[in-house]
């Protein structure tokens, strides 16, 4: 045991030594902390390594240095995009060198010669963006695209739904700068000049004889007819025949050649219409079978998908598996004609074309959300990458596909195969156990059974996503042993000192080394939720999260996404909601964060995230880190000392009942700024912000004096929740309700007494609280319970509550699940209840946000149906205010909550009153209107108090102090 203390006091020691000699050499970060550690301890892989700490350069002089230092101290490096690699080639010991913090941009763009300067850090949908102005596109379009990087694409050679019609990266690679470990500077290109193997600037030493001594062996050695080999390094670009390119070479060599510094790639003309064939088939097969025939119509992408991956096939034509077809045209007209052809020519069960562009985004978002979705069973078993991309030629992929499947009956295990049929490309998670030694054993049998299979049909072991440490031991089966020996030799003409990705491609470590799963804890730990999803073990739900990262997309863009708000705040790896539950994983390996549930390094991780609950709707699996904040502070705050934003806006509900005899009193004193500062100060609430307006009369004061719609308890329609918002700061959205529920039809009744959902002590971990005033909710709740009758619950973040929350920390009291499944919001209500009343005509545009809550809990078709039939106009943002109940509120937090009000809210807001047409801006959470109200001067209102206006009713206003 004293030697491993010396042996790890030692490690330390020369980590410290790198640590200091890198910050003395770079101007960019250099961070060794175990939280930065922790962030690159894995990809989207099934893999797993610790690197000593993580250096973003600021260019490539700082890439030089870095690898100068680390030369220096013997200390491997690792290059990393954005961490979407499957096979595990982003993981690595020694120093990670991440390129999204600052050599992520687009340089240059040449609309002339259709070319485009990138560094390696820059994401493809950045440089899709600055290409589209001039009409092109970079052609290779992973499903990653929104947030993976050029560097990672030339890495692993990443290709696309449309590479059929534009290749892979390497198709669309013209030069690229690259630093090798041993520190040349080296501009690789195409031979016949500046670029090939006799440029000394270019070509390491030894190259070219390397190559001429080879000749044969590079001719004869590679599978011919497969538009996807991947695995390996692509030597036979050298050949003469194909012009000596070394840049076609260096794509998809893992990061185990050179640093890339600068690319520059080729761009290809975009069609500016398309129109997408959707062909249904019986099965997967027949899909298979039949896609390499449409090849011949020059498509741009030939897709397949089955009905396991396919949410709601109804949507679709007939059949239980389908081809996307995508095609190209100079007028909307051309590009459906193409598709029909296309359709008339598949011999197909049924088919549609669809022209629309949302109808298209739809379908593409199912298919690009598949790398996700596949991560689950439909029973809910978890399914795993590994073999996550196999290619075979085209023509045989329906054969292969019926052997495939066979393998996996053999070896007990299943898996939903779906991809790049054009290509003969196909991905697919499978329910290898990873947890247990025998399970493991199982994975490496059948890995190596399925290498032969590949093999046999013709096939590349990596169609896609690179070898890594997932399939590079099993390269010998595909290319035998002289040749992936000379993969040694040029390797180590790059980088003799075995440096860069050391494990990678040549001298691999096994595929069953490394795995991710093996550091987590043996049993569930003890925790507060149910986690029903993940049978209750905390661990099971932080290994949802599989890396894909659609939580790190920058630029939320139009549409209905929120997830994930405080990323696009601040770009950060630990904001995301990737980053923080990789922190939550190393929290429970305990190796590299070492303090368990008291672990500041998650806490501060957490403290930005907004328990929007974007990524339980976004997230293609369903990870849920409003939940998992919700759990770690209740266990990091345990017998210790809280916060004081906790004991305030943690505990809102108690302290607003306790002081709404004295409200008129209290917003005086709000409005005195000395006594507001103070109040902030001792409350833990930002500086920079208002205090919110107590109301004069409660809602249920009003109710109880006469002026409600019924009794309660005696009415036989719906119950209307009075929660905490409605009841002491917006009681004019419960009256506007009130009266829209009666005009139509319905007697509305409220509980016998005071409810609360729990939401605020939830959300600030304090769940032994919470559970308390749950249980006295369903007490109070019983009668209505018992009859059955729809809850009305008008703040978006208190249904929501009602609905997740509530039924998982009491999912043992089966009353929980009675009103959860019985709550309603408002529109939703009015569908159910009064499906035939028309509601008033409102005729005006909308402006305004989605809650976030409602969009990923409750969703929103019910608010929609009933703002078309009101004659309410447009669209309404995505994103998240930023407010958030009282994460907005709370000091420290600020600058952020603006940030996620100027994503998307406060633009679509602004542009809307700009443009002078009177729309009505709604926003049917409290803290949407605060927001809108202190960030921009604007009034949002829910819509029941839209409606109400048209009905004529009291002045919505009415006993609000403003």
């Amino acid at each position: 045991m004293a030697g491993l203390a010396r042996d790890l006091a030692g490690l330390e020691r020369d980590r410290g030594a790198l640590e200091r000699d890198l910050r003395a050499a770079l101007r960019g970060e250099v961070d060794f902390t175990p939280a930065a550690r922790a962030l690159m301890t894995m990809d989207a892989s099934n893999y797993r390594r610790v690197p000593d700490g993580v250096v973003a350069p600021r260019d490539a002089d700082d890439v030089a240095a870095a690898l100068a230092v680390c030369r220096g101290h013997e200390v491997p490096v690792v290059p990393r995009g954005a961490g979407t690699s499957i096979a595990g080639q982003a993981t690595g010991t020694g120093v990670v060198l991440d390129f999204t913090r600052h050599m992520n941009a687009v340089v240059d763009v040449d609309p002339q010669f259709r070319t485009a300067v990138v560094q390696p850090g820059a994401v493809l949908d950045t440089l899709r963006a600055a290409a589209g102005a001039h009409g092109l596109t970079f052609g290779p379009d992973p499903s990653t695209h929104s947030r993976c990087t050029l560097g990672g694409m030339i890495g692993n050679n990443a290709c696309g739904s449309h590479s059929v019609a534009w290749g892979t990266t390497a198709d669309n690679v013209h030069e690229l700068s690259v630093v090798t470990y041993g520190g040349r500077r080296l501009r690789l290109g195409r031979g016949g000049g500046g670029g090939g193997l006799d440029d000394p600037g270019s070509a390491p030493t030894g190259l070219r004889e390397l190559v001429d001594r080879h000749l044969a062996l590079l001719r004869t050695g590679f599978p011919q007819g497969l538009p996807r080999r991947i695995s390996g390094y692509a030597l036979d670009a050298l050949l003469p025949e194909n012009a000596a390119d070394l840049a076609r070479a260096f794509c998809g060599s893992e990061g185990t050649l050179a640093v890339l510094t600068e690319a520059t790639v080729r761009l290809v003309e975009s069609p500016p219409h398309r129109a997408l064939a959707v062909i249904g088939y019986a099965d997967e097969s027949a899909a298979a079978d039949a896609a390499a025939g449409l090849l011949p119509f020059r498509p741009l992408t030939v897709e397949g998908m089955a009905a396991d991956l396919v949410p709601e096939p109804d949507a679709l034509p007939r059949g239980g598996a389908w081809l996307f077809v995508e095609t190209g045209g100079a007028t909307a007209a051309e590009a459906r004609t193409h598709a029909e052809e296309i359709l008339r020519g598949a011999d197909a069960l049924d088919g549609a074309v669809v022209t629309d562009r949302a109808g298209q985004r739809a379908l593409w978002r199912v298919r690009e959300d598949a790398a996700g979705t596949a991560t689950r069973m439909p029973d809910g078993t978890e399914a795993w990458p590994g073999w996550e991309d196999c290619a075979v030629p085209p023509a045989r992929l329906g054969s292969y596909l019926r052997d495939f499947r066979t393998l996996l009956a053999q070896h007990g295990l299943r898996g939903t195969p779906y991809g790049h049929f054009g290509d003969g490309c196909i991905h697919v998670r499978i329910d290898f156990d990873l947890l247990s030694p025998p399970g493991v054993r199982r994975f490496r049998d059948f890995s190596q059974d399925l290498a032969g299979l590949v093999v046999a049909h013709g096939g590349s072991l990596s169609g896609e996503h690179g070898d890594g440490q997932a399939r590079a031991e099993l390269l010998p089966r595909m290319y035998g042993d002289e040749l992936v020996g000379l993969f040694g030799r040029f390797k180590d003409l790059w980088d003799p000192a075995g440096g860069l990705n050391p494990g990678m491609l040549v001298r691999p470590a096994r595929l069953d080394e490394n795995l991710r799963f093996a550091v987590l804890p043996g049993t569930p730990v003890d925790v507060e939720f149910g986690y029903p999803q993940d049978g209750g073990d905390f661990a099971g739900a932080v290994r949802r999260c599989v890396g894909v990262a659609k939580c790190r997309v920058a630029d939320g863009g139009p549409g209905p996404g929120v997830m994930c708000p405080s990323f696009r705040a601040t770009g950060a790896e630990q904001h995301s909601t990737r980053g923080r539950a990789r922190l939550l994983h190393e929290m429970l390996a305990g190796e590299v964060v070492t303090d368990g549930w008291r672990s500041r390094e998650v806490r501060d991780a957490l403290d930005l995230c907004l328990s929007c609950k974007g990524c339980r709707s976004d997230c293609p699996v369903g990870v849920d880190m409003a939940t998992y904040k919700a759990e770690f502070l209740h266990h990091h705050y345990a017998g210790r000392r809280r916060p004081a934003a906790h004991y305030t806006m943690g505990r809102l509900p108690q302290w607003l009942r306790a002081a709404a005899p004295y409200a008129p009193a209290l917003n005086a004193a709000a409005r005195i700024p000395p006594l507001a500062a103070l109040v902030k100060r001792l409350s833990g609430v930002a500086p920079e912000r208002d205090l919110p307006v107590l109301a004069r009369r409660t809602f249920t004061s009003w109710w109880r004096g006469g002026e409600g719609a019924a009794p309660e308890g005696t009415a036989g329609g719906p119950v209307l929740w009075p929660d905490t918002f409605t009841e002491h700061l917006s009681p004019s959205v419960g009256r506007a309700a009130v009266a829209v529920l009666g005009a139509a039809g319905l007697e509305v009744s409220l509980p016998p007494g005071p409810v609360c959902c729990g939401l605020t002590y939830v959300s600030t971990g304090q769940l032994d609280r919470a559970r308390t005033v749950m249980r006295r909710a369903l007490d109070t709740m019983a009668p209505a319970l018992e009859r059955g009758a729809p809850v009305v619950v008008l703040e978006p973040s208190c249904a929501a509550t009602l609905r997740t929350d509530l039924p998982e920390l009491l999912h043992e009291d089966p009353r929980a699940r009675a009103l959860a499944d019985s709550v309603r919001t408002f529109a939703g209500a009015l569908e159910e209840c009064a499906p035939s009343w028309t509601p008033p005509r409102v005729d005006r545009p909308v402006a305004g946000q989605t809650h976030c809550h409602q969009h990923a809990v409750l969703g929103d078709a019910p608010e929609r149906r009933l703002r078309d039939r009101a004659g309410l106009t447009g669209e309404l943002s995505g994103g998240c205010c930023g407010l958030a109940g009282d994460f907005g509120f709370e000091r420290g937090h600020y600058a952020v909550s603006v940030a996620c009000a100027e994503d998307q809210l406060l633009p679509s807001v602004r542009a809307a009153v700009a443009a002078g047409d009177a729309a009505v801006v709604l926003a049917d959470g409290f803290s949407c209107r605060t927001q809108l109200e202190q960030l921009a001067g604007l009034r949002g209102r829910h819509l029941a108090e839209v409606l109400a206006e048209q009905l004529e009713v009291e002045d919505p206003g009415e006993g609000i102090d403003r």
